[in-house]
């Protein structure tokens, strides 16, 4: 889908688009390293950095969020331009703040501990269990991680099996593998 193509979208399912006024939700595309990631910012800060198809997200966040929704590049290009200084090895930390609206109380309980793993490292499942209380709830960290709305920022991908192997990631295990060794070549630095 063109940007043209997406501004008509979202032009024709708002049915309160008005051009003239900021969106509720900026909404857009990032073309990087690892893919498409499909962008969406609040006013509280990134509520979606998706490897979704950009309808599968924008229905999400008109559902959930029940906004205006639109595109906005001056709300978009500081999430792209740390996305870029990211990809390249220069950003360790992202500055952009993140609205988890889109997690439920669970998974943004542990999205918040993975925002918590230092960069250029990983951790496993069970471990992300310990550290919410919940040793035996591997599974449902899984999903939680499963469902990250706000992937690369928020980095489940350093998330790793017990016996070191990859295991999924939303983007692929191709991604997963460029993301962490992005971060292994930035940290030895």
């Amino acid at each position: 889908m063109s940007s043209a193509d997406l501004d008509a979208l979202l032009r024709a399912t708002s049915s309160t688009y008005r051009s003239e006024e900021p969106p509720d939700v900026a909404f857009g595309r990032y073309d990087g390293a690892v893919g498409r990631l499909i962008l969406a910012v609040t006013a509280r800060g990134v509520v979606a950095c998706s490897f979704d198809d950009e309808d599968v997200v924008y229905e999400q966040v008109s559902r959930q969020l029940g906004t205006f929704i639109g595109p906005d590049a001056a709300r978009l290009d500081p999430v792209r331009r740390e996305l870029d200084a990211y990809f390249s090895g220069r950003l360790r930390t992202f500055t952009t703040p993140v609205d988890l609206a889109l997690a439920s109380a669970f998974a943004r309980t542990v999205l918040q501990k993975m925002m918590a793993v230092p960069y250029g490292t990983t951790t496993t499942y069970g471990e992300i269990a310990e550290r919410i209380g919940r040793p035996r709830a591997l599974r449902a960290v899984g999903n939680a991680l499963a469902g990250n709305p706000v992937c690369v920022i928020v980095p489940c991908h350093r998330i790793v099996q017990s016996d070191g192997e990859l295991g999924g990631y939303a983007g692929g295990v191709a991604a997963k593998q460029h993301l962490l060794t992005v971060e292994s070549r930035s940290a030895r630095r």
